[in-house]
């Protein structure tokens, strides 16, 4: 079944365009639009083009006040600049591009520091479309290893790989255990814990497991799984039953905003159980879409069989993404964002959009309605629900009535063990300013009122309410 369905012809009537959009004369220039599902039968100028897309474009929400989204939103016009510059270049032609290739190795390079290898120079890694892309690579190459060391007996009936993660991760690690054929073993939310338990997640760990994803800063809530304590289960789980189970970090978000305001927390190649570490550049990196980075501890973590060496380019480059052809534009963002910033930049920018969280966290508590589930102090995210006293609208209302002002705030359900629990999540990231955090504020108090007057919720069908999905 095709995800766009074509659409029926009788929805190509003709339909009319403003003049002014012709490169001349309004009386005697294109006065008929084209056909929205067929290529048209002619050229239009370009002017005309360009204004029949933006204007459609219009109708998009605000990226600005999208408080839902981890992506950046806002970089500075010479980042803007540079990335116009480079998006004709292909990332994938190292030989053509040498010095974008090298900004690559350096971007790696600072990163194999930030995440404290042991050996920065042994560190593998690669850019990128996004973090999804990178836990795909990651989880290939974990899969690959727990084969290479299983080849006696995989494969075979009896020898099915599986994942151990919380049920709290992103849906790019269900596609990845649905892709390549490995088994899901999620460990659910229990009570207030919403995320992964390290004791339960080892328990599920058997021969075939091929490892476990430690989150480093939830979606659903913004909180830390402890991958320190993790660490420490699966050795115990080693010394009991010689079962050695690597670990991977999901550091999408917090990878990028640990290492400066949470510089005493352990979760990174400072612990020798993980394997591997992945990023979203495009969120807490702090660059427009899309980049992201993997980064493996050594050789020894990435199999050599997975690199790919491509010559028809014109050099022998390696290569291991599931992308080819992509532009060099983001990656030259990042390395700009990296000099732009520096260590003490980014523990700027990171502790003011925490701040930023810590403060509205409080404010919407103080309106009365809504009970904090996080406060912002981990990612800068907080998710809250409404009081036990709150009869006469839920999250969902909220949702929908807030989008009247311009703000786009996800209500959704918690999975397994909490459908029960559904909250509202706010993002807040770099360029969400304590002044717009105020106006978010004064718009949600507002609403309250006439939230609060309603018979009863208007809600019918929570799954339906929302086209946010984890």
């Amino acid at each position: 079944m095709p995800l766009h369905r074509c659409p029926a012809e009788r929805d190509e009537r003709p339909r009319s365009m403003n003049p002014f959009f012709g490169e001349a004369n309004p009386v005697v220039e294109m006065t008929e639009a084209p056909p929205r599902h067929r290529l048209p039968a002619e050229p239009m100028p370009p002017t005309a083009a360009y204004q029949l897309v933006r204007d459609e474009l219009m109708l998009d929400g605000n990226a600005r006040l999208n408080l839902a989204t981890f992506v950046t939103t806002w970089m500075e016009a010479e980042a803007g600049s540079l990335m116009a510059e480079c998006r004709d270049k292909n990332m994938i032609d190292k030989d053509e591009y040498p010095r974008t290739a090298e900004l690559e190795r350096r971007c790696v390079a600072m990163l194999a520091h930030l995440w404290n290898a042991p050996d920065p120079q042994s560190v593998i890694g690669c850019s990128t479309t996004g973090s999804s892309e990178a836990c795909m690579l990651a989880g290939m190459a974990l899969k690959r290893r727990w084969a290479r060391r299983n080849a006696d007996r995989y494969p075979s009936r009896d020898a099915r790989p599986n994942l151990v993660m919380g049920v709290n991760v992103q849906v790019c690690w269900e596609k990845f255990c649905t892709f390549w054929e490995v088994e899901a073993r999620q460990v659910p939310m229990e009570g207030d814990r919403f995320h992964l338990d390290p004791q339960a997640a080892a328990d599920l760990c058997d021969e075939n497991t091929i490892g476990v994803v430690g989150i480093l800063g939830s979606t659903f809530d913004g909180s830390y799984e402890p991958i320190s304590e993790l660490c420490a289960a699966l050795d115990d789980l080693q010394e009991r039953t010689g079962l050695d189970v690597p670990v991977h970090v999901d550091g999408a978000s917090g990878a990028m905003v640990a290492p400066f305001l949470d510089e005493d927390l352990v979760w990174d190649f400072r612990l020798p159980r993980v394997a591997s570490i992945n990023t979203s550049g495009h969120k807490y990196g702090l660059v427009y879409p899309g980049v992201g980075w993997a980064l493996w501890r050594g050789r020894d973590a990435l199999p050599e069989e997975l690199v790919f060496r491509v010559n028809y380019l014109g050099g022998d480059m390696p290569t291991f993404a599931l992308n080819f052809s992509r532009p060099g534009a983001q990656v030259v963002a990042q390395y700009y964002t990296f000099l732009r910033l520096g260590r003490e930049g980014y523990r700027a920018v990171q502790q003011t959009t925490r701040d930023v969280a810590r403060g509205l966290a409080e404010r919407v508590a103080a309106l009365g309605d809504f009970r904090l589930l996080t406060r912002g102090d981990e990612l800068p995210v907080f998710a809250f629900t409404t009081v036990p006293g709150v009869t006469a609208y839920d999250v969902f209302d909220v949702s929908r009535r807030i989008r009247e002002y311009g703000w786009l705030v996800p209500a959704y359900t918690f999975p397994a063990n909490r459908q029960d629990l559904s909250v509202l999540r706010i993002v807040c990231r770099n360029g969400f300013s304590t002044d717009l955090a105020d106006l978010f504020v004064e718009d949600l108090a507002r609403l309250l009122p006439d939230l609060r007057r309603q018979p009863h919720p208007m809600t019918r069908d929570k799954q339906a309410a929302t086209s946010f999905h984890h």
